[in-house]
């Protein structure tokens, strides 16, 4: 499919007169100057690297290896594991929803402590040559699949967060549909899976925004001397104003507290305050078709609730799954993703027994606290924590081995 504007391919055609075409071309020099300003702008400071490098494990600091264990043009599986051998494998599936996965470095770090863990790491869109083809949800879901296969899904415990969670429960399904090993725990973390229930502000808009306007306005070509050049984009510089009028006091707090001075409020807490506010506006590049996509699925047709989501043909079956545990967590003061929206997952999830599945609402957290800063710390992670660790609690207690993890060892 060509994502060029209706108008632009009028051009390509040679059929409109030379007016339009000469707006056309105001446009996109107005677009590449802008896309090169931005990325002017954030190139300074260069990508947020994770910089996860040690945990502290029965009174020794233990070194973290990262790499990456698997990959697609579009974005790479990098893990962070110790030499700790027993531990639980943990996949964290960050959002494409314009942020790089650095976002979640907190999140990874609190689960380092208790398991190692890989996270989606979401390539720039500017980076991946035309020639690799197109990226659309369907393709996000299937890449989920194999990344949940390549860890070995009876003994992964897989945490979604935001636009992630509709995928990762898709993927879930699928496996449990086709009669593989189903995932061990599942958590969705404030993200839309009925957005049908207490729509918010920008989940309005993408129901309502049509392709026509949402390609002319807010997409554009990656301008020449990026190796994606010439691929159609949903850019960094249109994504932020958009996320910060989302949640305006997230953007506000952030900015006072990088340019607060050290003795204001001690150098570490500023020093954190830069680097959170250095993630928050590090973005990425997404690709036009794959936000086209959801804004179909996930917001307009509402595809996934309505069982009416069908990948390759096969229908995306939730309740095809009979065994995983599955934790939905949501903010109450969340602006991104309406109350209920994580939650209606459980409906669909209808053959999993009451034992298997609980939710939580966290009191007085946005969105972003969902992952990160003192509300992650205090007051989600530790319940979060207790529900990732059940099972070997209670392969423990019961005095037998979890089959499904390694062998516990001494460190090599």
């Amino acid at each position: 499919m060509n994502f060029k504007p209706d108008f632009q391919r009028r051009v390509a055609d040679a059929a409109c007169p030379p007016l339009a075409a000469l707006a056309i071309g105001a446009h996109r020099a107005t677009f590449a100057q802008a896309y090169r300003l931005f990325q002017a702008a954030i190139g300074v400071l260069g990508p947020p690297a994770f910089g996860l490098t040690a945990i502290e494990h029965g009174g020794e600091v233990v070194p973290v290896e990262e790499r990456v264990v698997s990959e697609t043009p579009f974005c790479s599986l990098r893990c962070f594991s110790t030499r700790i051998r027993g531990r639980p494998m943990r996949m964290l599936c960050a959002p494409l929803a314009g942020h790089r996965a650095v976002l979640l470095r907190e999140a990874i770090a609190s689960m380092l402590a208790d398991a190692d863990v890989c996270v989606t790491d979401w390539m720039d869109a500017r980076d991946v040559p035309a020639a690799a083809g197109q990226f659309r949800l369907d393709d996000y879901v299937r890449m989920l699949e194999d990344f949940m296969r390549r860890l070995g899904p009876a003994g992964l415990d897989v945490v979604a967060v935001c636009q992630a969670t509709v995928p990762a429960l898709a993927a879930a399904a699928r496996l449990a549909a086709a009669g593989e090993p189903e995932l061990r725990t599942l958590v969705l973390i404030g993200g839309p899976v009925d957005a049908r229930l207490h729509p918010t502000m920008l989940g309005r808009i993408a129901a309502t925004m049509s392709p026509q306007v949402f390609l002319q306005a807010c997409t554009g070509p990656v301008p020449p001397g990026y190796p994606g050049a010439g691929r159609i984009v949903y850019p960094g510089f249109l994504q932020l104003p958009t996320l910060a009028s989302g949640q305006p006091d997230r953007m506000l707090s952030l900015m006072l507290g990088a340019l607060a001075p050290p003795w204001a409020q001690g150098g570490a807490a500023v020093a954190e305050s830069r680097a959170a506010a250095t993630d928050f506006a590090a973005m990425i590049d997404m690709p036009a078709e794959f936000i086209l996509d959801t804004m179909r699925t996930v917001f307009r047709e509402h595809l996934l609730p309505q069982g009416r989501w069908y990948i390759q043909g096969e229908q995306v079956r939730p309740g095809a799954m009979r065994t995983t545990r599955l934790l939905t967590v949501e903010g109450e003061r969340d602006t991104i993703t309406g109350a209920g929206q994580t939650h209606a997952a459980h409906k669909l999830c209808s053959a999993l027994p009451d034992a298997c599945r609980i939710q939580a609402t966290i009191p007085a957290c946005d969105h972003y606290g969902l992952f990160s800063g003192p509300p992650w710390r205090h007051t989600v992670f530790p319940p979060l924590r207790h529900w990732l660790n059940a099972p070997a609690r209670a392969a423990a207690s019961a005095g037998v081995v979890d089959a499904s993890q390694p062998q516990p060892a001494s460190m090599n």
